[in-house]
């Protein structure tokens, strides 16, 4: 492929788009240009086959026309959306000038920040002392994103319908994001070596609720990318991210693990707060027995990713990590299900009051 053909994709993709007026034609669109079936995805997935001195070439076409494709699916979908918030504004236009009612009517109380946002500005300022910026990405999600670009297969479990919730079916290439990992691959797309961000936020799986699971919940992840990082530089970060939240005194385990996304991988875990580690206590319901609760998972960041964002693994090095912020709550204090995270019970919550 050369830069004439992504100029040609792009220069197509911006007629179509000028012809779209509302946001069903704007999803189709979409979804063609930058979906899971789309001409660049199909590049992306060729990637492989290609020589090493074309590998990063086209990998960086992919991701530069990608990145516009993106800016321009951006500003039209705003476009359509002002259209329509005009539209419901004269709708449903109602007169205002009815007096409101006294703020003394209804006796109410001051309500506090939410245990889960607390705990997440806490760890943003935790990352923000060491040079860290924090990156936000959309819930709703290309395939491309939440799977391929991040070295996952097309046969990997994570994949299928048991575990993932799609919009409309399998075939749409949108999801709910399982994990903000594709944040992190917005980034590298968009920015230039060195990197250092985490990613917080909401994400999706299908998982029963119970003590330490539940369908939605937050994960902050983190991303490193320079010149020589090594594993080391990851465990140091991790143990100055346990020790800050934790104390000195947190005992923490590190596991052997494998995820497409990293290699080497690492996985995290936490002594039990509740049993103490005793994995004669079966009864717990926090750790089931085991002793140990699993914190997070961690490595270096795969060659095959950093190719696929234009980015050469000969010259750059990462290392990502990523856990759930309820767990990590949970761990911070004690709390032993994951029900009152939930619930919205304002008795837990006023617990907290405004900060961790």
């Amino acid at each position: 492929m050369k830069e004439e053909d992504f100029q040609s994709i792009l220069q197509r993709a911006k007629a179509d788009i000028e012809k779209i007026n509302n946001i069903d034609e704007f999803k189709v669109l979409k979804n063609r240009l930058i979906g899971d079936q789309s001409d660049l995805a199909k590049i992306n997935r060729e990637i492989g086959k290609l020589e090493a001195s074309e590998k990063a070439k086209v990998g960086q076409l992919v991701s530069k026309t990608r990145s516009q494709l993106q800016e321009i699916l951006e500003n039209k979908l705003n476009e359509i959306n002002s259209l329509r918030e005009e539209q419901l504004l004269s709708a449903e236009a109602v007169d205002v000038s009815e007096v409101t009612a006294s703020k003394n009517r209804f006796n109410s109380s001051s309500g506090s920040r939410h245990p889960i946002n607390s705990i997440t500005y806490l760890i943003s300022d935790i990352f923000a002392r060491i040079g860290y910026e924090v990156a936000e990405g959309p819930e709703v999600e290309s395939t491309w994103f939440n799977f391929d670009s991040l070295n996952i297969s097309e046969s990997h479990p994570s994949r299928s319908t048991s575990d993932t919730f799609y919009i409309d079916d399998i075939d749409s290439g949108i999801v709910l994001r399982t994990q903000t990992s594709p944040v992190q691959m917005r980034v590298m797309l968009e920015q230039e070596p060195p990197i250092y961000v985490i990613s917080p936020g909401k994400v999706f799986r299908f998982d029963e609720l119970d003590a330490t699971h539940t369908p939605v919940f937050h994960q902050v992840e983190g991303l490193a990318i320079d010149k020589d990082l090594t594993m080391s530089d990851l465990k140091g970060t991790l143990d100055y991210f346990a020790t800050s939240l934790f104390g000195q005194e947190v005992e923490t385990r590190f596991r052997p693990s494998y995820f497409p996304f990293t290699e080497p991988s690492a996985e995290i875990d936490f002594k039990c707060f509740i049993c103490k580690g005793k994995k004669s206590s079966s009864t717990c319901k926090v750790c089931k027995g085991e002793g140990w609760i699993e914190w997070g998972g961690c490595g270096m960041v795969n060659p095959n990713v950093l190719l696929t964002a234009g980015i050469d693994p000969k010259k750059y090095t990462g290392f990502a990590f990523g856990m759930g912020i309820e767990r990590t709550l949970m761990l911070r204090h004690g709390v032993q299900t994951m029900h009152y995270l939930v619930e919205a019970d304002i008795r837990f919550n006023s617990t907290f009051g405004l900060s961790l």
